[in-house]
């Protein structure tokens, strides 16, 4: 296992885009060369219902298959899911967590059961209805995540995903530029608390 492997585990709900972002992300860094891999984890999805998906990246080969028990980095998608899905289970010390929300450090903190790693949040809701007149905060949280864990440059991520949107939006060009725009506003809208 090489020492700059990074491991990110989402947490959102169907239909959010969590599984979508993770697989983004590692469409980006494999398009830097890295050795990649992003997969949900399966269960009873449905809209609504909580779902989980994972990123390994690293430099070199990555030999584990199998879910992330410890990661460097959480991605929370859905505030309402720091309720019922303990986000920081297995959460390295030094890691990071993301989240999107506008609720403050000291509504956080009980949720976040004693972590003392890096908290950041997002107000991945607001940026999404200005960016694309609809709630999809999958492209904020990619952003947010691609900018706290440095897994790549935020100028080489941006153009690798106009690339990107130009091929999975062939038919709807419209949409294009309202996601790049939720892109380029997340990276400079995550504060650390």
């Amino acid at each position: 296992m090489a020492n700059d492997l990074i491991e990110i585990r989402w947490h959102g709900r169907g239909g959010q885009g969590a599984k979508t972002a993770s697989l983004l992300l590692a469409d980006a860094a494999f398009n830097t060369g890295k050795f990649i891999q992003g997969f949900p984890e399966y269960g009873p999805e449905r809209m609504g219902a909580p779902i989980t998906a994972y990123n390994r990246i690293s430099s070199t080969p990555i030999t584990i298959h199998s879910n992330i028990y410890e990661p460097d980095y959480v991605v929370v998608v859905d505030d309402s899911l720091l309720d019922i899905v303990d986000v920081t289970a297995g959460l390295k010390k030094d890691g990071a967590i993301i989240i999107n929300t506008t609720k403050s450090a000291d509504e956080l903190k009980k949720f976040l059961n004693g972590f003392s790693g890096d908290v950041y949040t997002i107000d991945a809701k607001k940026i999404s209805i200005e960016a694309l007149g609809k709630y999809f905060p999958n492209m904020p949280m990619l952003a947010s995540v691609v900018k706290v864990s440095n897994v790549m440059n935020s100028d080489d991520f941006l153009n690798d995903m106009k690339e990107s949107f130009k091929h999975k939006f062939a038919k709807k060009p419209e949409v294009i530029d309202g996601n790049m725009r939720a892109l380029e506003v997340a990276l400079s809208s995550i504060h650390k608390i």
